[in-house]
């Protein structure tokens, strides 16, 4: 199976963490579903051209969260997420990113009324106008 992830090289996120932040959002979106066999940890790693050892730690830390459950011999599958759980991890990976970008707002000095209003217009931009 094929799986959309693209790796940016020149970033300073850690590249298991572009993964995982990935994968766990073709997982949370319902892209991924639940049964899904995914590619083996080597598979997937020549897929990606990088480490064995990297993910393996994807694999561990979504299979520590309960995303992801392996069966011994037979490969890592898509876990139950239910409706309630889902809706928890869409709310934190949003939390976490506005946190980023309240964050990055901060180290440049934009005031709480600039990001405010640059949000807005984002948000109405993605959304279309009627928002």
């Amino acid at each position: 199976m094929w799986i959309p992830i693209q790796i940016n090289e020149n970033s300073a996120e850690p590249l298991y963490h572009q993964i995982e932040t990935q994968l766990k959002s073709l997982i949370i979106s319902g892209v991924i579903t639940e049964g899904t066999l995914l590619p083996s940890i080597r598979e997937f790693a020549g897929e990606l051209k990088c480490s064995v050892i990297t993910v393996r730690r994807v694999y561990q830390d979504l299979e520590n969260e309960g995303l992801l459950r392996t069966r011994q011999g037979t490969g890592t599958f898509v876990s139950h997420v239910g409706e309630g759980a889902m809706e928890g991890y869409k709310k934190e990976a949003i939390r976490k990113a506005l946190e980023n970008a309240v964050d990055v707002g901060l180290s440049v000095q934009c005031s709480k009324a600039e990001l405010t209003e640059l949000f807005t217009e984002i948000v109405k931009h993605k959304y279309g106008a009627k928002t």
